[in-house]
């Protein structure tokens, strides 16, 4: 199945940045080469969500807008309600929030609560019932939080999306979210199986399987890239997820693949790395020299590389396994010329 340009979605300012000025121009020339959304992970020294995202809801048109993603617990639930409804007001509906359970075990040292499977559910259902001007009164597994209200509702409230790769998160937000985020490195026979559990899900839960939008997060690190750029793209970024076993394990579990390998690499000590102080290029540099202790078949079955042909086929692959959009991951828009300009060729 053909893909087009405005299926996919790209991260902008990915990873560790310093400065969060280029995600400006990041945003544009998404626009520019013609993609359907962009994705902002929250970073709060920055890339703070609602600072970010507030900016690019008046340097962009037509784009999409997407959290993709923040966190539970780190802001109360009127908070975030009521700055996902400004931001979905300042950029005429093109607004989405997404959440993520990121590494429990960070946010435990923080004191940051981490909702098991009801409180995720419970969480939507609090935000949508405030963006419907109702009142809450909510005592569960999703927290204590009184009487909660929003003095004003919106009419087009922000969809809710979910990234995860466990199949009772996968399920949960099949039943609860209107779009499902697949982690990087992901196999199309992986993705396959993992959208198969959120449309059955959506289904039990008397909902559109359809109208669960899936989101195929691919690492793309085509060779018309610089040798230097590609490894911190691929390598360096494969080293990041694989080197904490609460991220790893479940791609590699998805994938049928054997946890040796992941295991090695965690006894690195490299996990480390991730929320420490330091320089974010000498830590790339780091993660990219592990990567020698990555299968070379993770790499290549798990992404999409080579030749710019190549990479559009394998994009392809996740269209034709049922995802309704790829995620960009690695690059930023404005590499991606080269690799939109196949996909146009291609369909």
């Amino acid at each position: 199945m053909a893909i087009s340009a405005d299926q996919i979605y790209s991260y902008i300012l990915p990873g560790q940045v310093d400065d969060p000025n280029p995600g400006i121009k990041q945003a544009r020339e998404a626009e520019t080469i013609g993609l359907g959304g962009i994705f902002l992970s929250e970073r709060w020294e920055s890339k703070e969500l609602g600072a970010t995202m507030g900016a690019l809801t008046q340097v962009t048109q037509d784009i999409t807008l997407v959290a993709g993603l923040t966190h539970f617990g780190t802001r109360h639930p009127v908070v975030q309600a009521g700055m996902a409804q400004t931001l979905q007001m300042l950029s005429g509906n093109r607004f989405v929030l997404g959440y993520g359970r990121g590494v429990e075990s960070h946010f435990r040292k923080m004191h940051i609560p981490t909702p098991k499977m009801q409180g995720l559910a419970d969480y939507a259902m609090i935000l949508r019932k405030l963006w419907a001007g109702e009142t809450v009164t909510y005592n569960g597994p999703a927290g204590d939080w009184g009487e909660l209200k929003l003095p004003q509702g919106y009419d087009t409230p922000p969809p809710l999306i979910f990234g995860t790769i466990g199949p009772k998160t996968l399920a949960m937000a099949g039943a609860n979210f209107d779009g499902v985020v697949l982690h990087p490195f992901l196999t199309v026979e992986g993705a396959a199986r993992s959208i198969a559990i959120v449309r059955n899900a959506a289904k039990d839960a008397g909902r559109d399987p359809l109208a669960v939008k899936i989101y195929a997060t691919v690492v793309a690190a085509p060779d018309t890239l610089d040798e230097a750029k590609r490894i911190d793209i691929l390598e360096a970024r494969a080293v990041s997820y694989f080197m904490h076993r609460e991220l790893g394990l479940p791609i590699v579990k998805t994938n049928g693949w054997s946890e040796d390998a992941m295991n090695r690499l965690a006894e690195t000590g490299l996990a480390a790395l991730e929320y420490g102080t330091g320089d974010a290029a000498s830590k790339r540099r780091a993660m990219a020299k592990a990567a020698s202790l990555l299968p070379p078949e993770w790499l290549t079955t798990g992404a999409a590389t080579g030749s710019i042909a190549n990479c559009v086929a394998r994009l392809s692959d996740y269209i034709d396994a049922g995802v309704d959009h790829i995620l960009l991951h690695g690059t930023t828009p404005d590499m991606q010329g080269d690799l939109i300009a196949g996909v146009r060729q291609a369909s």
